[in-house]
């Protein structure tokens, strides 16, 4: 069983699922971050593969990624460094970047490579749907990959279904459709849209993102979904914190405030 199905089946609910950026602070920087995320108890980690120009992230993400492509940071680097990663940690673990960069990689070699790594799912976030369908799902079900779709409170309900029918694993609920960023807390209009995605009744369990950092957003993400996905929150903290470890226990302190 694919561990992003296994982790739904064992923990239905209160699922906190982290975002960072690969080579970020530093290029050796990213194995260290996984394990520390993992000792302290994160369910599950997004592992962001740079791109010069990541249409869907914030200045946070965005410079992080700046940052990781000055340290060196390539997509064949990031798949030699996780080879072993397997080893020590057993949580899910997905890959998110932009489809130049997997294209450019080949995504057959890129699902190979995900698999030897142990990586259970991928988020491409300018994939069109469509795309995925009659291009790339067949064979990331090959090699048991699973490819995870983004819904926004402007998809219609017919998209959604048919997101939920063609995909496995989980659907990112993005809470806003501007980039990635933190808020105080969401409006009246944005709980609307998690309450009808809830009340869909959908196949696939749903994570909300976006927006994430305190405890009025963390708590709207837990009440409404099956947990909550924070990017850009802990990657400020890593900039500011001397390692991971510190920056997991400083976010969540920060999210019972």
């Amino acid at each position: 069983m694919n561990r992003i199905n296994q982790l739904f089946q064992e923990k239905p609910y209160g699922i906190l699922d982290l975002y960072f950026c690969a080579g970020y602070p530093s290029l050796d920087s990213t194995v260290p971050t996984i394990q520390a995320l993992q000792d302290e108890g994160i369910d599950m980690v997004e592992i962001g593969i740079p791109f010069s120009d990541p249409m869907a992230d914030g200045p946070v993400i965005q410079s992080a990624a700046t940052q990781s492509l000055k340290n060196g940071m390539t997509l064949a680097i990031l798949f030699e460094q996780l080879k072993n990663i397997r080893r020590t940690v057993t949580m899910p673990l997905v890959l998110m970047g932009y489809l130049n960069v997997i294209y450019q990689y080949g995504f057959e070699k890129f699902c190979q490579s995900c698999k030897v790594c142990g990586i259970d799912g991928v988020i491409i976030p300018d994939l069109p749907f469509d795309e995925y369908l009659h291009d790339y799902k067949p064979l990331a079900e090959k090699y048991n990959i699973h490819i995870i779709m983004l819904i926004t409170p402007e998809t219609s309900e017919q998209r959604i279904r048919l997101i939920d029918k063609n995909t496995d694993g989980f659907i990112y609920e993005v809470s806003t459709d501007a980039t990635t960023g933190t808020q105080d807390e969401y409006n009246r209009d944005t709980l609307n849209y998690f309450a009808r995605i809830k009340n869909m009744n959908l196949k696939n369990p749903t994570l909300v993102g976006f927006g994430i950092s305190n405890k009025k957003t963390f708590s709207a993400a837990q009440q409404y979904a099956n947990g909550a996905i924070i990017g850009s929150k802990f990657v400020r903290l890593t900039a500011e914190c001397a390692n991971a470890k510190e920056a997991i226990i400083k976010l969540k302190e920060a999210l019972q405030k």
